[in-house]
């Protein structure tokens, strides 16, 4: 075989094990909202109470992702991906056992956001971006991407199929079991270097912690946690609170399974689009236009009529828009920093995104208790989204180089 088609094999054979370590991971993640009905009659607890646990979750999520990050720079990824698969499927299990508030929060909270956290894309970006080529990484991310949202696309009727089939709780140790399934991809991207080859040709490393100092004296850096914060409470609110919107609007619970389904599905395509955009258009360009769709998507539903298509539609809409963001996100911080530190530094920025992610999470079951409905939380999130869509604006970035014909393809 000849050098050109190893690489070529290598590089779909890394694809094949982050992104897929990805889909697993957020497919089973993605889907709880589809038994948060479930738990509440189950538990008795309460819509709030319930929401602050997975709320919860989405911090802890983000509180892992540095120090992930950090132990795959300095370990590799491998050992990292197998501790998080592991405690992922132990708190997805148990969940349904839980009776508690507290109890709901170590298994949902702790556990299986923690695992996931380990597992989750501070891990992956950083080990698909140091074993590929620089010309690569762009759509190596989208590539990435778009298996958590492929995860998300075929587990939520998966998991909607399953709760009819044999209970909400049979249903949620299944999807624990299935989790595993991703164990070999830790063998596959075990050996990632501690150093990128841009990092050493630079000279000496730097540290994890001057690292993330000089990082949070960068103003494009910040700004980019700001837009990344809007992010994750726009998203968390979808994937706890898609289902019960839905039903909301009157339709039956099958709808909010689908709901779920479209998102990952056009997120597909949204991911793939921007991974392919991203090395022909500025990346901060990209996220103002990402967030500035999500207004407008969000403003049209509230003032549509409420029926099966128009909430598929919806949901397609912002699956365009739905993890797209992590792409140029990632590319960002890789373009400020160089890619020696990148899962740590991707690690602090994710981290900001699960801070809006737990209030987002969080909000929209308490919005709900107040008023009845999930409005006011819609016209908070469009005021955020615009907000997110000029903050990326002033974002100093480099120019692209310039592009020439057969030699750019």
């Amino acid at each position: 075989m000849s050098d050109a088609r190893m690489r070529h094999a290598a590089f779909w054979l890394v694809m094949l094990a982050a992104g897929g370590t990805f889909a697993l991971t957020m497919g089973a993640r993605q889907s709880m909202g589809l038994f948060l009905p479930a738990l509440n009659t189950s538990t008795g607890l309460g819509l709030g109470s319930i929401s602050l646990a997975f709320a919860f979750g989405q911090l802890w999520w983000g509180l892992t992702q540095p120090f992930a990050g950090a132990m795959a720079d300095r370990y590799g990824a491998g050992r990292v991906l197998v501790v998080g698969v592991v405690l992922l499927a132990i708190g997805t299990f148990i969940t349904p056992l839980m009776t508690t508030t507290l109890g709901l929060i170590f298994a949902i909270g702790v556990l299986a956001s923690g695992g996931s956290g380990l597992a989750g894309p501070a891990v992956l970006m950083s080990a698909s971006i140091r074993m590929i080529s620089p010309q690569r990484r762009g759509i190596a991310t989208g590539i990435v991407n778009a298996g958590g949202s492929l995860g998300q696309f075929v587990t939520a009727p998966i998991a909607a199929a399953l709760i009819v089939g044999i209970g909400w709780a049979s249903a949620m140790q299944a999807l624990a079991v299935m989790t595993l399934l991703c164990l070999p991809a830790a063998w596959v991207l075990r050996g990632t270097p501690a150093r990128a080859p841009e990092a050493a040709a630079a000279g000496r490393p730097v540290g994890a912690r001057a690292a993330v100092a000089a990082a949070l004296r960068h103003r494009g850096y910040l700004l980019l946690g700001a837009g990344f914060f809007v992010c994750g409470f726009h998203v968390a609110f979808l994937a706890v609170h898609l289902p019960g919107v839905v039903e909301a609007c009157g339709l039956s619970p099958q709808w909010g399974g689908w709901a779920l389904a479209m998102l990952g599905l056009f997120n597909i395509v949204g991911s793939l689009a921007v991974g392919w955009a991203v090395g022909r258009w500025r990346m901060k360009s990209l996220l103002a236009l990402i967030y500035a769709t999500r207004a407008l998507a969000v403003l049209v539903f509230l003032l549509a009529p409420k029926s099966g298509a128009v909430v598929l539609v919806f949901s397609a809409v912002m699956g365009l828009t739905y993890l797209s963001t992590v792409p140029p996100t990632a590319g960002l911080v890789t373009k400020f920093f160089g890619p020696a530190n990148m899962a740590t530094l991707f690690g602090v920025v994710m981290l900001t995104h699960q801070v809006g992610a737990f209030f987002g999470s969080w909000m929209g079951g308490k919005v709900f208790e107040w008023t009845g409905s999930y409005d006011w939380f819609w016209y908070v999130d469009i005021l955020l989204a615009l907000g997110a869509a000029l903050v990326h604006l002033p974002i100093r970035e480099a120019p692209l180089p310039a592009r020439t014909g057969p030699a750019a393809a």
